[in-house]
């Protein structure tokens, strides 16, 4: 397995949360991917959005989603294209659920912050400039990062012999329907399931959101923003077809147990809607 080829740098970390565009999301896969020994600027860099929680929607933290997009791509490395890589995209950020959980207490942004897209701006202003918010969030980063590092090297220690049969990952089906390549389908696969078949908002959406934001930047975008219309545009589509909800648990009336379950439910025709929706990129892009 490839091991760390740098240590974490507080000052790099820290350099690519205050002043890049990345925010918490890009910087989380930033300084893993580096840690890994790679770069993948675009990627990374299209992971903007999920700060605060899906374009500040106050779901799952963005460091949590940057986090499993650098497990995907390692997974990918290691393991290739297909489900082998899909199943332990998955189990990586299972682990980077529950740890970043046992460390903060909470998962959700607006849990942490108390604050989302719909807050005040006198709100927004005590948190960021009275309370040290932006320097709260940035020192939670210097701190999750080793932690989510050492969680994937755990989750690709191996011990698995047999695996379900494809679809594992409706994450994977969507890049693929987008016609990404196998290595950006093992990134996002890792989201299934509400990130690790924990429950919280739709794994698909947020693929989709990053895939929108690759192409924004493939086009020439010198930056994403969390005003971008077509991203906007895919969410309202999104929450129709899902009677409003974000959230994955209450989109399919459980949480999956394991991988096979997550598997079994797209095998019955399970979110096929939702993946059609999303899908259907030339209608926002």
């Amino acid at each position: 397995m490839n091991k760390s080829k740098q240590k974490f740098s507080s000052i790099r970390t820290a350099g690519s949360f205050l002043f890049s565009d990345k925010a918490c999301s890009g910087t989380l896969c930033k300084v893993i991917d580096d840690a890994f020994g790679y770069s993948l600027n675009d990627e990374e860099r299209a992971a903007m959005p999920f700060a605060g929680g899906i374009v500040q929607n106050g779901y799952q933290c963005g460091m949590i989603w940057g986090a499993a997009l650098a497990a995907g791509a390692q997974a990918y490395r290691i393991y290739g294209s297909g489900v082998r890589a899909e199943v332990y995209s998955i189990i990586a950020a299972q682990k980077l659920v529950e740890s970043f959980r046992n460390n903060y207490k909470y998962i959700d942004c607006f849990e942490l912050t108390d604050i989302d897209k719909n807050s005040s701006t006198v709100k927004l202003i005590s948190y960021f400039l009275i309370k040290g918010g932006t320097l709260k969030c940035c020192r939670m980063a210097l701190k999750y990062a080793p932690i989510a590092f050492s969680e994937i090297n755990t989750a690709f220690n191996g011990g698995l012999n047999e695996f379900p049969r494809s679809p594992v990952s409706c994450t994977a089906i969507l890049a693929k329907r987008f016609g990404l390549s196998e290595m950006h389908s093992i990134m996002v696969s890792g989201f299934a399931g509400g990130i690790g078949l924990s429950g919280g908002a739709c794994g698909a959406l947020g693929a989709a959101i990053w895939i929108i934001g690759m192409k924004k930047l493939e086009e020439g975008a010198e930056k994403l923003n969390f005003k971008n219309q077509e991203t906007l545009d895919l969410i309202e589509r999104f929450l129709i077809c899902t009677n409003y909800e974000f959230e994955c648990s209450k989109i399919v009336s459980r949480k999956f147990d394991d991988v096979n379950a997550h598997s079994q439910h797209l095998c019955n025709g399970g979110c096929m809607e939702i993946i059609e929706v999303l899908s259907k990129y030339d209608n926002y892009l």
